[in-house]
């Protein structure tokens, strides 16, 4: 693939540029038919319609133009941040009504057809299909990314990689897509399975420095396999010209105050990490304990990178909470982090999905449930 203008050098990094620990979040939203709750097309008119208002910044295209995503700007406190998601939605929530839609939040869409869907006339839409073809296509997915300054480019990288522990933990409290074209798939979170074709995706791989990763993405890059480091889809990532960390494993979720809870659940998380060590997660362990996550959510056991045998992923989230918790207080975001403990009592958006399944037998009132729960 050819090197295309516009293409982001890896080493001109923002890693100290701002203040450590703010936040920014990225939720991508599908469109809806307001009658059959199909997915359609509409994404390039809430561009459009929205070019000129006061979040014209804040939306931005993605593959399909039945799917727009909206994102704050860069928050000091989760508390900021949550204000502004709340407007943010709130907003996406009249704009798609506004052009007749409806809007929804999920990893995927209950029963919508990629093959029915249009694709976003952008030229890096189109390099990104000739070159997956495939599994480009097929990639009706949405997702919730949480961004997190880190004021040093190594320290970017230690928190990157102790992170790989905690990717059960992100899926099963975010699962949010048990149905793929119209069928149960038996998984809490099929979006991981869809995602996993793409080439350098999954657990980040190890890094010992920022300058190993640099020199693997330039390496890369100088032969002709990537455009630049952004066209790396890890769960999570360093973002070099944001000078963040971002964590992308997230499946988009469809309360916002789930949304607001795993966005402290990642501040603290890169807070902990930030100002102290960590243990290592071999690749294996946290590769299959990301599968079980997906396959089961909340209620299901992994390897424990403590003790090395089998614990209930509920546990490790509760463990969790606890050893982040002088994060939490020091950063702010006790009370938006509260809302783990909500998730793990009122159970993940794969459960809600299902429960409206088994009520009713119709996939159509899942998607229908989706958007009545995301404009809530």
């Amino acid at each position: 693939m050819s090197k295309l203008a516009g293409a982001l050098d890896v080493r001109d990094h923002r890693f100290g540029a701002g203040a450590p620990f703010t936040v920014g979040i990225e939720e991508e939203y599908m469109l809806l038919d307001p009658e059959s709750f199909d997915l359609v097309p509409g994404a390039e008119r809430i561009l459009e319609t929205g070019r000129d208002g006061p979040y014209a910044g804040h939306i931005a295209p993605e593959l399909f133009d039945s799917l727009v995503e909206f994102h704050t700007g860069v928050c000091s406190t989760v508390a900021e941040a949550a204000d502004e998601i709340r407007r943010l939605r709130h907003y996406a929530v009249l704009a798609a009504r506004d052009q007749r839609f409806r809007l929804g939040s999920a990893g995927t869409h209950p029963f919508s057809l990629f093959e029915d869907q249009r694709m976003m006339p952008r030229d890096r839409y189109r390099a990104l299909i000739d070159e997956l073809q495939y599994a480009g296509r097929r990639e009706l997915i949405y997702g919730l990314h949480v961004h997190v300054g880190v004021d040093d480019p190594d320290r970017a990288i230690h928190v990157v990689n102790a992170l790989r522990a905690h990717l059960c933990e992100f899926v099963a409290l975010s699962a949010n897509s048990p149905f793929w074209r119209g069928a149960p798939t038996g998984y809490a979170s099929c979006r991981h399975m869809i995602f996993s074709a793409f080439p350098r995706s999954g657990p980040t791989p190890e890094f010992a420095s920022f300058e190993e990763y640099a020199t693997v993405i330039e390496q890369l890059v100088g032969s002709g396999c990537l455009e630049d480091y952004t066209r790396t889809w890890w769960d999570v990532r360093p973002h070099p010209r944001f000078g963040t960390v971002e964590v992308r494993a997230m499946d988009a979720v469809t309360r916002v105050d789930d949304t607001i809870a795993l966005a402290a659940y990642v501040q603290s998380l890169v807070h902990h990490y930030a100002t102290g060590p960590a243990g290592r997660c071999h690749p294996v362990i946290a590769e299959e304990n990301k599968w079980r996550a997906a396959r089961y959510g909340l209620d299901t056991t992994v390897s424990d990178t403590v003790t090395c045998g089998p614990v209930r992923l509920r546990d490790v989230i509760e463990r969790t909470l606890a050893t982040i918790a002088p994060s939490a207080a020091a950063l702010g975001c006790e009370s938006e982090l509260g809302g783990i403990a909500r998730i793990l009592r009122n159970g993940n958006g794969a459960s809600r999905q299902l429960e409206a399944f088994a009520a009713t037998g119709d996939i159509r009132s899942v998607a229908r449930d989706l958007a009545a729960r995301t404009a809530a």
